[in-house]
């Protein structure tokens, strides 16, 4: 467990792990700590919820320093484009993670080291683990970074563009002109203060739903849901 590809791993990111069996356990899927219980302490879910949390932390910190003038939408919309599913597969091809992943002969014969979901849970793993090993300033210094090359292509782009605009143009592309359609499916509370809850539906399908203070607001937080579902389906 403390080959030198763990300590490759650190050089790649600027770290000299102190313990490099911690880190290791971030690699750990399920299906392989059933098959070998004697020999493996757990899996990395616990990590991988971790680790969730951390990087929403440094995603959001990174939003907040980068774009002084950006409202909530916006930095939603860029943290949308790098921690989806996808994203998070992508950066972990990019560090090499499938090589370090061990899986139970299942998941092994089916590649499940290329998987997007597994990958993704990979990469969120490793921050917590880094986090836990390392602590927060060098977990930042490591995987800021690494984000920031992520989020330069897209900063005069579409991920400035509000999110109803994203997803009608997503639906031009794949439905054949058909537009997006919101129906209000509750709406709670006394005039001053209500509270609005919409459902956008595209052909027959039903996608995500959003609420908020305003009917624009719930519209635009139903089409944010929407755009990270199909970022989820496509992945």
């Amino acid at each position: 467990m403390t080959s030198p590809t763990i300590r490759e791993l650190g050089e790649r990111l600027g770290l000299v792990f102190s313990d490099p069996d911690a880190i290791s356990q971030a690699f750990v899927h399920a299906s392989y700590a059933n098959e070998n219980p004697d020999l493996i302490p757990g899996n990395n879910e616990r990590l991988e919820f971790l680790g969730d949390a951390v990087l929403g932390l440094i995603v959001s910190r990174l939003l907040y320093d980068r774009f002084p003038t950006t409202d909530e939408g916006g930095m939603t919309a860029h943290r949308a484009s790098l921690v989806n599913r996808g994203a998070l597969a992508s950066l972990a091809r990019e560090l090499g993670l499938d090589q370090y992943l061990l899986l139970g002969r299942g998941e092994l014969d089916s590649g499940g080291a290329h998987r997007p979901s597994l990958l993704a849970a990979a990469y969120e793993a490793l921050i917590g683990a880094i986090y836990l090993s390392e602590g927060m300033a060098a977990t930042e210094a490591a995987f800021r970074p690494l984000l920031t090359a992520r989020l330069a292509p897209t900063e005069g782009g579409d991920a400035l563009k509000s999110a109803k605009s994203r997803l009608q143009e997503w639906s031009q592309r794949h439905h054949r002109g058909t537009r997006p359609l919101y129906e209000l499916v509750e709406s709670k509370g006394p005039a001053h203060a209500q509270r609005f809850t919409v459902a956008v539906v595209i052909g027959q399908e039903r996608l995500a739903t959003g609420s908020g203070s305003s009917r624009q607001r719930a519209e635009e937080r139903a089409a944010r849901a929407a755009l990270a579902h199909l970022s989820e389906v496509e992945a």
